[in-house]
């Protein structure tokens, strides 16, 4: 199948022409203008106005063509608000002054475009030579002091030269006055998705039917790629599940905007219904039904408040599970007997490979009887659909790390090569990149299009990577920050300034109180990934050391790291040799726990002032847990304060122990001192109480709570009173007498 344009052709007939060939094979297309500005956008006005588009879209900043776009035009920081629609046409405006290439707006969008439509693409004439420049979206990676047209484009020089060589592109030119639109040879007609009842596959049939028989404590995990139908399944599943005599389904997913289909397809399975806000009403024959969206942080507080019966709590699908941290995904998995979890294998909302890596272990633990259904068959568009082809190779979507078998023939082969990588080499090596990428990908909960871009062009950035043979089997991407001169660090210490990028300085000057943070030098270890068939090698330390090394080379102080406060990752990089400095008052949105940010001296001459701040944040916290993070899951309490040194032990804190011990008063009496004797103990005679036992102390003593949060929600779980104080009382015996 093809479609050509001839010279006689008018735009009109070789915009129909194009369409009818897409059509019958449910395909779409991109189209690519570049040129002189005025070119380009009189081109593209004249193919918004050369059809009867459904739903046109075009994005781009705010200019003479957007408005003559009206109300379908929207700036492009606005995009992801569109997932979920539907469009004939998209224009991507790169070209306009203010414009630039987002990589993350464009993955969202190009998903939005039905079958039978166009994505259409606007850049500077540079991009078709190879040289593109940065444009004005690199802005977002311009760390200060660096301005944006400083940085290197490796990213945008990669996407022209696969723009340039794909066959898959259709180019419009500007010396062409109507585009020679013309599509690859294929010699059978496209199939259709098979309908089965409401549903457009029979993949979406299969997927809808398990998640209508959802059983307790048997969790179905529902992957696709995007066009497949998983969340109007979801849905489909939700409309049969309240006919069937629920009252009451909810759904969460990382932004509302990702829930879109399923209202929409609740709408057309429950014609009566009626939308309100983030919730769908019914009235059905066993009376008034719903189904609820709440955001992930709703979700939580709900599972705290009066509102959720705990032994009786409503279905919950999760959609788009990768981009939710794995510790939300484990609490709702205990709180809901039923529950599925719906995730996209690649996309910018993350891998469902990382997911499945991540979440596996605990599903296999708490719910061994859990299932998994996949959704292969396309139902937005064709089978070989040009667009979706071109948009995975362009931004990277299908990256994936080495073979498990081929990374286990390498390492069994020879040693391992440590090297630092230069980011120009990298970007020319499109297998080698992939790889490497595919590797951050799986490791990171959410790693987007945007992270690509960062990889290859964001300032003061060092790769570290370890090879098994010719693959990639380990990394480490380090950011160099700091370094503010004494003015600026004094602003930044007071809240009056705050200059794009330098996490870490910045954070622990401003938030942390720590003035001499901004002028320090940092190296922050944004992401760290080790390939599955090479981990226990000790590849992940190496990594860090060797990154450390480099850093304290370039004139760096400290080595650091941020990321959610949970007991495993604060153990792991209390073995790198960090400490903990400062811990967020609130649970971060991008990962659902508090961020805490570690560090250690790569220099000769700055422990001093490392012990200074730890000290400083080892002082603050039992203030912080008794009042701010009162709700902090005790075990993270426990990895953070058995960070701090240990106190020392004196006669009054034996005898008040010693006297509570043997029956006297109540635990709030002998606080202060059993505070002190658990720090003491915890961190100088680890093996005086078991893990357990130490854990039990945490909430009473540190946390103004009889037990842990979590507890509260299950109170049948807990001793009485009585119970507790005689443990409590053991305990201390214990403790006693390890202290001497």
């Amino acid at each position: 199948m093809n479609s050509t344009s001839s010279p006689s052709d008018s735009l009109d007939d070789a915009l129909a022409r194009l369409r009818a060939a897409l059509g019958a094979r449910r395909h779409r297309a991109l189209l690519w203008l570049d040129g002189p500005l005025d070119s380009v956008l009189s081109r593209a006005l004249a193919l918004w106005q050369g059809a009867d588009w459904s739903a046109p879209l075009w994005l781009g900043p705010d200019g003479e063509a957007s408005r003559a776009a009206g109300s379908s035009a929207l700036p492009t920081r606005q995009a992801r608000s569109r997932l979920g629609g539907e469009h004939d046409l998209v224009i991507v405006d790169a070209l306009s002054p203010g414009a630039g290439f987002d990589p993350d707006a464009f993955g969202a969008l190009a998903g939005t475009v039905r079958a039978g439509g166009l994505l259409v693409l606007l850049t500077p004439e540079a991009w078709r030579d190879g040289r593109p420049r940065p444009d004005a979206d690199y802005a977002r990676l311009a760390a200060w002091p660096h301005p944006p047209e400083a940085l290197s484009a490796r990213n945008l020089v990669r996407i022209a030269r696969r723009l340039a060589a794909s066959p898959l592109v259709l180019h419009w030119p500007a010396a062409s006055p109507v585009p020679e639109l013309t599509l690859p040879e294929a010699s059978l007609p496209a199939p259709q998705p098979a309908a089965t009842d409401d549903c457009l596959s029979h993949d979406q049939a299969a997927a809808v039917r398990r998640l209508t028989r959802l059983r307790r404590r048997r969790p179905l995990v529902l992957s696709a790629d995007r066009g497949r139908g998983k969340s109007s399944a979801l849905g489909i599943a939700a409309a049969r599940r309240l006919q069937a005599g629920e009252r009451e389904v909810w759904l969460t997913a990382p932004r509302p905007a990702a829930i879109e289909p399923v209202f929409a397809r609740l709408g057309e399975a429950l014609p009566g219904g009626r939308r309100e806000a983030h919730a769908f009403h019914a009235e059905l024959a066993h009376g008034p039904v719903a189904v609820r969206f709440l955001a992930p942080d709703a979700l939580s507080e709900a599972l705290d408040g009066p509102g959720i019966d705990p032994r009786s709590p409503p279905t919950l699908f999760v959609d788009e599970a990768a981009a939710i941290p794995a510790p939300l995904l484990g609490r709702w998995l205990a709180a809901f007997p039923r529950i599925a979890f719906a995730t996209t294998v690649h996309g910018y909302e993350g891998t469902g490979r990382g997911f499945d890596l991540r979440f596996r272990a605990r599903l296999d633990s708490e719910t061994p009887d859990w299932r998994a259904c996949r959704l292969e068959q396309p139902v937005r568009w064709g089978e070989g659909d040009p667009l979706e082809t071109l948009t995975r190779e362009l931004l990277l979507l299908d990256a994936e790390p080495a073979d498990d078998a081929a990374v286990g023939a390498a390492l069994d082969a020879g040693g391992l090569d440590y090297r630092e990588l230069d980011r120009q080499a990298l970007a020319d090596d499109e297998a080698g990149l992939g790889e490497l990428f595919g590797l951050l990908v799986q490791a990171h909960y959410r790693t987007t299009p945007g992270d690509l871009r960062q990889l290859l062009d964001g300032p003061e950035l060092t790769l570290v990577a370890a090879y098994a043979g010719a693959h990639c089997v380990g990394v480490c991407v380090g950011q160099r920050e700091g370094g503010f001169p004494p003015a600026l660090a004094e602003a930044i210490h007071h809240g009056q300034r705050r200059p794009r990028g330098h996490l870490l300085a910045q954070s622990l000057a401003a938030h942390g109180g720590f003035r001499d943070a901004a002028e320090a030098r940092w190296c922050r270890v944004l992401r760290v990934a080790v390939h599955p068939a090479a981990r226990r090698l000790g590849i992940g330390s190496a990594l860090i050391e060797r990154l450390a090394a480099s850093a304290a080379e370039a004139g760096d102080d400290y080595l650091g790291a941020s990321f959610g406060a949970e007991p495993g990752l604060i153990a792991f990089w209390r073995a790198q040799g960090m400490v903990a400095l400062r811990l967020g008052l609130s649970r971060e949105a991008s990962s659902g726990e508090h961020a805490l940010m570690m560090a250690r001296g790569i220099r000769p001459g700055v422990e001093d002032a490392l012990h200074a701040w730890r000290t400083r944040f080892a002082t603050l916290l039992p203030s912080l847990l008794s009042a701010e993070l009162g709700e902090l899951d005790a075990a993270v309490a426990m990895a953070l304060l058995e960070t701090g040194e240990a106190p020392a032990v004196d006669a009054e804190t034996l005898a008040r122990l010693a006297w509570f011990a043997a029956g006297g008063g109540e635990l709030a009496l002998v606080r202060p001192w059993l505070a002190r004797a658990w720090l003491a103990g915890r961190i100088g005679v680890p093996g005086a109480l078991a893990e357990a036992d130490w854990l039990a102390l945490v909430a009473p003593l540190f946390q103004g709570r009889a037990f842990p949060a979590a507890d509260r929600r299950s109170p049948g779980a807990t001793p009485g009173r009585k119970a507790r104080l005689a443990h409590w009382r053991a305990l201390v015996g214990t403790l006693r007498a390890a202290l001497g």
